[in-house]
C-alpha cells in the first residue's frame, strides 16, 4: 500500500511540475518577435491555437513547424518539433 501511495505522490509532483499556463496575446506577440529575429526569417509565424490556450503553434509560411508553451512553474517557454523520417 506504501508503494501504491509513493507512486500516487511522485505522479503529482509530475503534473505540478509539467503545468503549463495559458499563453497572453502579448506572449504570442513576443514569441513571434522573437522567433523572427533569432532565426532571422521574417516568414515564421506565433499563432495561437484554435482550441488550446496553454500553447501557440509556429509556422513558417503555411507550414507547420511546432508547438510553444509556457512552463507555468518555471516561467520558461519551451518549443517542441517532430520531425518524420520521410521528412529527412
Amino acid at each position: 500500500m506504501a508503494a501504491l501511495q509513493q507512486a500516487a505522490k511522485h505522479a503529482r509532483s509530475a503534473q505540478k511540475r509539467n503545468r503549463r499556463s495559458p499563453l497572453k496575446p502579448e506572449e504570442i506577440r513576443k514569441l513571434d518577435a522573437y522567433f523572427k529575429r533569432v532565426f532571422q526569417n521574417p516568414t515564421l509565424m506565433v499563432k495561437a491555437r484554435p482550441r488550446k490556450e496553454d500553447s501557440a503553434e509556429v509556422y513558417v509560411g503555411e507550414e507547420f513547424l511546432g508547438i510553444v508553451f509556457k512552463d507555468e512553474d518555471e516561467g520558461d517557454y519551451n518549443f517542441s518539433m517532430a520531425i518524420l523520417d520521410i521528412d529527412l
